[in-house]
C-alpha cells in the first residue's frame, strides 16, 4: 500500500517552496500574499522558502540545485507539516535531478500539493518514494474566494472528506487565451478581481466510453465503475519522465497492478496527446490498466488536426485495451480543478454527466 501522509490541523505549519515557477511577478506576488492570509485565517502557520519569490532561473524560480535542496529540506523538516508548491512552470525536471526520492521514501510522509510542472515531483514521489501526493492547486489558487476546488483541497489535507463529486460548471478555454497569456505586458489585476470566483461559462458534459466486443462505445447514461490506484498527472510531463532514471513504473506496478490512469494535457495538441499516450503504452506503463480518467485539455480543447481531436487522441491509442474511459473530467489546467490523491486506492463512478471519486484506503 502506498503511504498516506497524516492529516494536518490548525496550528500546523505549511511550507511554501518553488521547485518550479516562483511568485516573483504580478499578479503572482500579490496572490501568494492573499493565499497565505486566507490560510492563516484558517489557523495555520506559513513558512516561506527562499525560492518562493525568486525569478532568476530559466523556467523555474532559481538554480535547479538550489530548488532541489530546498524541496528536500522542506520535505524532511519536522517543523513543516505539509507543502504547497508556489507554482507550475517549465523546467522542474531539472530540479528533480537534485532530489533523492529513495531518501524521501524513508522520511515521515507529508502532504505535497501542486499540479502541472509539479508532476515532476508528485509522480516519482508516488512511484519511487511510495508516498501519496495531491495533484491540485498551487499556492496562488487559494487567493480567490474559496469554492469547491479550494475547499476540497483542504478537505484532503485535513482528512475530513473521502468522497468527491465532480463540478457541474467550468470555464471553457478560448482560442485567444494562449496569446493573451504569453503577452509581454501582463494584465494588472486588483485584489478585488483576484478574489473573484471562477468565471463559469459552460456546463460539464462528460464524454465516457465503455468496452463492448473488443471495441468502445459511448457510455451515455450507462454506469461506469472502476476501482484501483490513481496515478498520473500532466501528460506533457509524464512523457518526458518515461524512460529516465525517474521511471520506476514497472517496479511500482509489481505491488500496485490495478492502476486507474489520470491524464490531463496543457500545451499538447491532439496529435501530441495521441503520440504521448502511445509512448507510455509502448513503454509498458499502461499494461493491465483498470481504466482512464482524462481531464479537459487546455490547448487541444475543440481542436482538430487532420482528423485527430481530443477524444480519438485517447481512444485511438488505448481503445483496444478493453477498459472504461471517462473524458472531460475537471482535472488539470481548465478551471475548476478537482484535486486528486495520486497513489490512493479509489472507486470511480461515472454516469451521464455525474462523476464521483471515493477513496477507500
Amino acid at each position: 500500500m502506498v503511504r498516506r501522509p497524516r492529516s494536518i490541523k490548525p496550528g500546523d505549519t505549511i511550507g511554501i517552496t518553488a521547485p518550479s515557477f516562483g511568485a516573483f511577478i504580478e499578479p503572482y506576488n500579490i496572490m501568494i500574499d492573499m493565499s497565505e492570509d486566507a490560510i492563516r485565517q484558517r489557523g495555520y502557520k506559513i513558512l516561506e522558502g527562499d525560492t518562493a519569490r525568486k525569478g532568476d532561473g530559466i523556467g523555474i524560480s532559481t538554480d535547479p540545485e538550489v530548488c532541489g535542496k530546498e524541496l528536500m529540506e522542506f520535505y524532511k523538516r519536522s517543523d513543516i507539516d505539509a507543502i504547497i508548491s508556489a507554482g507550475g512552470g517549465e523546467l522542474m525536471c531539472e530540479t528533480i535531478s537534485n532530489v533523492d526520492f529513495e531518501e524521501l521514501g524513508n522520511c515521515e510522509p507529508k502532504w505535497y500539493i501542486g499540479y502541472s510542472d509539479n508532476t515532476n515531483f508528485v509522480f516519482p514521489l508516488v512511484t519511487i518514494s511510495n508516498t501519496q501526493a495531491i495533484y491540485g492547486p498551487c499556492i496562488s489558487g487559494f487567493s480567490k474566494e474559496w469554492e469547491e476546488t479550494e475547499k476540497d483541497s483542504f478537505a484532503i489535507l485535513e482528512g475530513t472528506k473521502s468522497s468527491f463529486d465532480g463540478y457541474k460548471r467550468f470555464v471553457e478555454p478560448k482560442v485567444d487565451e494562449k496569446a493573451r497569456e504569453n503577452s509581454e505586458e501582463p494584465k494588472v489585476y486588483t485584489k478585488e478581481e483576484l478574489r473573484c470566483c471562477y468565471a463559469y461559462n459552460a456546463d460539464r458534459e462528460l464524454v465516457s466510453y465503455m468496452p463492448k466486443c473488443q471495441s468502445l462505445e459511448k457510455a451515455g447514461d450507462s454506469l461506469i465503475e472502476m476501482e484501483g490506484v490513481l496515478l498520473g498527472g500532466c501528460l506533457d510531463i509524464l512523457v518526458n519522465i518515461c524512460g529516465t532514471r525517474f521511471d520506476e513504473v514497472k517496479e511500482f506496478k509489481k505491488n500496485n497492478p490495478d492502476i486507474i490512469w489520470v491524464f490531463e494535457a496543457c500545451e499538447l495538441n491532439p496529435m501530441s496527446i495521441r503520440r504521448s499516450i502511445w509512448c507510455l503504452k509502448e513503454a509498458g506503463w499502461l499494461d493491465g490498466a483498470k481504466g482512464f480518467i482524462i481531464g479537459r485539455p487546455m490547448d487541444a480543447w475543440k481542436q482538430n488536426q487532420l482528423g485527430c481531436d481530443q477524444y480519438n487522441a485517447v481512444t485511438g491509442a488505448v481503445g483496444d485495451m478493453g477498459v472504461p474511459i471517462v473524458m472531460d473530467a475537471e482535472i488539470g489546467h481548465v478551471d475548476p480543478q478537482l484535486p486528486v490523491i495520486m497513489g490512493a486506492r479509489a472507486k470511480v463512478t461515472a454516469k451521464g454527466n455525474d462523476l464521483n471519486i471515493t477513496y477507500i484506503d
